[in-house]
């Protein structure tokens, strides 16, 4: 079945489009799950869930958005509500620290993404939650800090933490 056809059949609630769908992106997609928890069956609730709110808001799709990128925002979204519900991240690892010092950037283009992802997935709640939504998906302290309703600068430490346990995790697996 065409992606086109896909989404035509989403726009007009067909099961079997929005099976389709899933079967298409659910694997990448939980990918993203598992990089806000380390629990898999969580993460698989959080990806149906996700899911869900895609399929009820398939009507406020654009075609001209990237498909992918559209998806994957909710299913980040629907992990981050998840926390926020369960106090896991508000009540979790949100400690001030001061950064240890070192360039992450350097070590980082080192390794290959499946090591880092299994490094970054070691990390704290609070700090892997900060990291993936800094780095990966790319939002400011400020929308971090009123996502997770913590301070920019509870969020700016928590990004400096998880660059230092980072580092410190790749010379203990990976520098010889």
């Amino acid at each position: 079945m065409e992606l086109s056809e896909i989404i035509e059949g989403c726009y007009q609630n067909s099961r079997k489009h929005q099976e389709a769908l899933y079967n298409l992106y659910a694997a990448k997609m939980l990918g993203v799950c598992l990089t806000y928890t380390n629990d898999r069956e969580l993460a698989q609730d959080i990806l149906h869930d996700g899911f869900f709110k895609v399929f009820k808001k398939f009507d406020q799709y654009n075609t001209e958005w990237n498909l992918f990128s559209w998806i994957r925002r909710i299913i980040v979204n629907t992990a981050i509500d998840h926390f926020r519900k369960t106090n896991r991240i508000s009540n979790v690892d949100f400690q001030e620290n001061e950064y240890i010092g070192g360039s992450f950037d350097d070590v980082s283009e080192t390794y290959k993404t499946a090591d880092l992802s299994q490094l970054i997935n070691m990390l704290p709640t609070g700090a892997r939650t900060v990291f993936n939504l800094y780095v990966v998906e790319g939002y400011k302290h400020h929308e971090i800090a009123e996502m997770l309703h913590i301070s920019d600068g509870t969020s700016k430490s928590q990004l400096s933490k998880a660059k230092s346990v980072l580092k410190e995790l790749v010379n203990k697996y990976y520098v010889r």
